[in-house]
């Protein structure tokens, strides 16, 4: 039976996000929510969910003993199969400029930056259609232009690099990165615990990737 490690480090939607994965599991994977960087680095997929400011997160992170070094190994040396969710996601980049400038691991091009709310509500809530770039297993059941996911930030992915960005939304006038893959990493910056059958296609995907 492969485990799946939810990382918890005080800041997540992990009763959500915990409950989506033992549903579309079907008791076929031993799915953990630990804050024991032992659990991560003997998981065979590992998550990093994330709800609050980017700076506050990472601190999180960085408290846990070994935690920040394991995150590294497990995605980096390992290759297995990693998913970032919302500022779990946002983590991800390069620097983050949440109330002052945060460094994030580094793992995908891009700051996280303040959505550019003129006439726009912020933060971003609810729900938006995903436009497909490019196509991935994990993405095979999302129908692009026609399938909705759930949202609430007020910050997101700039200064990226195309070929790592899977996903958009339009949001206003703007373009908003939905989701970013590269190698055994993927980012949502949605929330797929909260996005009924797609959000959970998107979860069972990912369980079964790799």
């Amino acid at each position: 039976m492969k485990k799946i490690a939810i990382i918890d480090y005080g800041a997540g939607n992990l009763r959500s996000v915990h409950k989506s994965f033992l549903k579309v599991s079907n008791n076929k994977h031993e799915i953990i929510v630990t804050s024991n960087y032992h659990h991560v680095l003997n998981a065979d997929y590992v998550v990093l969910p994330g709800v609050g400011a980017f700076g506050d997160c990472m601190n999180g992170v960085l408290a846990l003993n070994g935690m920040a070094d394991t995150i590294k190994e497990v995605v980096l040396n390992q290759k297995k199969p990693f998913m970032g969710i919302c500022v779990g996601m946002q983590l991800l980049a390069e620097k983050g400029f949440e109330y002052g400038e945060h460094k994030g691991f580094g793992f995908f091009k891009g700051n996280i930056t303040k959505i550019d709310g003129k006439g726009l509500k912020i933060p971003h809530m609810g729900w938006n259609e995903l436009n497909l770039n490019f196509e991935h297993e994990v993405f095979s059941s999302v129908e692009s232009g026609k399938s909705h996911v759930y949202f609430v930030h007020s910050y997101h992915l700039t200064d990226f690099d195309e070929k790592e960005v899977i996903a958009t939304t339009d949001y206003g006038n703007q373009k908003i990165v939905a989701a970013v893959l590269k190698d055994n990493i993927i980012g949502l910056q949605f929330h797929p615990e909260k996005s009924q059958e797609v959000g959970l296609n998107i979860i069972k995907n990912f369980i079964n990737w790799g």
